[in-house]
C-alpha cells in the first residue's frame, strides 16, 4: 500500500516513545511505501487534495530517523492510507487540515476518521459518558467556575483544547489563584475553561488505555513527578507497566463502539482510579511504552484493523 504521513518534523521524532515513528515502522516492515509531509504543506487545489513531501524511509538510528526523498507534489487520492499524526493544540490550523482531509472520503482511509476528530475533541467527546466521568464543567463565564471551584473546593484547571499536560492547575481549597488565572487563561484565549474534580487517585498514577478499532489492547500507568499533580510523560511523568482493571474493561465497553462506529482506530483514553477524563483521538501516544512492558507488537494490531478495512 501507500501510506502517507501527516505530522509534525519527523526527524524531531524520539525513536524509542514516538508512536507516529512506531506505526511508520511497522508499515514499512510490512513492505508498505511511506510519504511523509508536514501540516503546513497540505493543500487544496482546484477540486485535488495535494500535499508536498517526501517519500521516506524509516530507521532507528538516534537523530536521524528517517531518509527522506526529493520533495514532490502528490494527490493524496492515489494513497491507500493517509495518516493524521500531527500534534495538538487543536486550533483552527488543526481543524481546517480536517476538513481538507475529509474531502479524501471514499478516496483514501484517513485514520483517525477526521470528521470525527473534528466532532470528538479529547475533552468534550468524555461529555458523551457522565456516568463514567468525575465532576465536569466547561465554561468561560468566572461566576460558573466559581460555583464549581465552591461545591467541589478541590479541582484541576484547565485550558479546553490544550495537550501534554501544558496549562494544568489543581486548586485546592485554600487556593487563591482561581480569579488570577481565569485572567491570564481569557488574556490570550477566547477558549471555554475546563474545570474537574480533583481526583486524589492520581497519586498513584493516570492510567493511558490504548484502544484498537474499539477494542482495549492494553495499558500503561503514566505517574506524577515528585511533587507535581500531572502525570503526562511530556512533563515527567514516569510510565510503569500495569494492566487493564474490571473497570478499565467496563469503560472501554461503553465507548468502544461509538469508536469504532466513528471509524476512530487508534485512541488512547486516560482513566484516574475509577474514572475517565479523556478520550484522545487526535494524536495519541503510548505504543512503545506498551509493547515494551508487554511484549506485544501494538502497531500490528493497528495495521491490522487498517488493512482489514481496505479489504
Amino acid at each position: 500500500m501507500k501510506i502517507a504521513f501527516q505530522m509534525d518534523p519527523i526527524g524531531n521524532v524520539d525513536i524509542n516513545a514516538d508512536s507516529s515513528f512506531r506505526l511508520a515502522e511497522e508499515a514499512q516492515a510490512r513492505g508498505h511505501d511511506l510519504f511523509y509531509y508536514s501540516p503546513d504543506r497540505l493543500a487544496y487545489q482546484q477540486g485535488r487534495i495535494t500535499a508536498r513531501g517526501q517519500d521516506m524511509r524509516v530507521q532507528r538510528v538516534a537523530g536521524q530517523p528517517a531518509i527522506l526523498g526529493d520533495l514532490r507534489d502528490v494527490d493524496l487520492a492515489d494513497f491507500d492510507v493517509v495518516w493524521l499524526r500531527q500534534d495538538p493544540p487543536f486550533d483552527m490550523h488543526y481543524i481546517t487540515s480536517t476538513h481538507l482531509l475529509d474531502r479524501l472520503r471514499g478516496k483514501a482511509l484517513v485514520v483517525n476518521d477526521p470528521f470525527w476528530v473534528r466532532n470528538y475533541p479529547e475533552k468534550l467527546l468524555v461529555l458523551d459518558f457522565p456516568d463514567l466521568t468525575p465532576p465536569t464543567t466547561i465554561a468561560r463565564d468566572l461566576d460558573t467556575i466559581k460555583a464549581f471551584k465552591a461545591e467541589h473546593r478541590d479541582i484541576i484547571l484547565k485550558p479546553l483544547y490544550g495537550n501534554g499536560g501544558a496549562g494544568v492547575f489543581r486548586l485546592d481549597e485554600n487556593d487563591r489563584n482561581l480569579t488570577s488565572l481565569y485572567e491570564l487563561f481569557t488574556g490570550f484565549s477566547r477558549e471555554p475553561l475546563i474545570v474537574q474534580k480533583f481526583l486524589p487517585d492520581v497519586r498513584n498514577g493516570d492510567k493511558r488505555v490504548i484502544l484498537v478499532d474499539g477494542e482495549p489492547v492494553g495499558a500503561i500507568n503514566r505517574v506524577p513527578a515528585e511533587g507535581e499533580t500531572r502525570s503526562n510523560m511530556h512533563v515527567g511523568g514516569r510510565p510503569e507497566q500495569i494492566g487493564l482493571s474490571a473497570r478499565d474493561r467496563e469503560i472501554c465497553a461503553a465507548i468502544g463502539p461509538l469508536l469504532r462506529e466513528k471509524g476512530q482506530i487508534f485512541v488512547g483514553i486516560d482513566v484516574i482510579g475509577d474514572y475517565l477524563t479523556e478520550i484522545n483521538v487526535t494524536s495519541p501516544t503510548g505504543i512503545q511504552e506498551l509493547e515494551r512492558f508487554d511484549g506485544v507488537n501494538i502497531a500490528e494490531k493497528i495495521w491490522l484493523a487498517i488493512e482489514g478495512k481496505l479489504g
